[in-house]
């Protein structure tokens, strides 16, 4: 089964976006950890507002799949439009044959992901700042979900968090 990966910038204080939705506080990540993250990955998830701010053209190569209940279509090459019920998609689309799903973007859509426990590795870019204000990446969870860290690395003005799902049973 493929492995749904979360992706994602955060502040210290646990937001991915500043107060005004603004992302000018995230360096992005280097070139050669974002081409070895890709060459493992050849599905994207997006978020509406993701996908209205960056579309899917840099993914192009890539199958991109957008969630959006207000969305009538999407552009792109291989984009695909998701709505209604994105959990039974998701669990399909992990049991197709492939490599691993990068989450990228939405603040409610990771709390869908997670609340239906279709999270399995978290990639953290951990940026020092603090926000004090803004979209926090995990709202509204259900349940508490234990994660173990597989590495970190320090680089590019930010720490790398890389961290696995651990189902403990409870």
């Amino acid at each position: 089964m493929r492995k749904v990966i979360l992706g994602v910038a955060v502040s210290l204080d646990g937001f991915i976006e500043g107060p005004n939705g603004e992302y000018d506080w995230c360096p992005p990540p280097s070139k050669e950890e974002m081409d070895k993250f890709l060459d493992n990955i050849d599905v994207v998830f997006f978020g509406r507002k993701s996908y209205e701010l960056f579309g899917t053209a840099d993914y192009a190569d890539k199958t991109s799949y957008v969630f959006s209940n207000t969305l009538k279509s999407v552009k792109g090459r291989n984009a695909y439009l998701l709505g209604g019920d994105i959990v039974s998609a998701v669990k399909r689309i992990k049991a197709e044959e492939g490599k691993s799903i990068w989450l990228w973007g939405g603040a409610s859509l990771t709390t869908t992901f997670m609340n239906a426990g279709l999270i399995d590795e978290l990639w953290l870019g951990l940026v020092p700042v603090v926000l004090g204000a803004g979209k926090p990446l995990f709202q509204d969870i259900r349940q508490r979900t234990h994660f173990k860290v597989m590495d970190t690395v320090n680089r590019n003005g930010y720490l790398s968090l890389y961290l696995q799902y651990q189902n403990t049973g409870a």
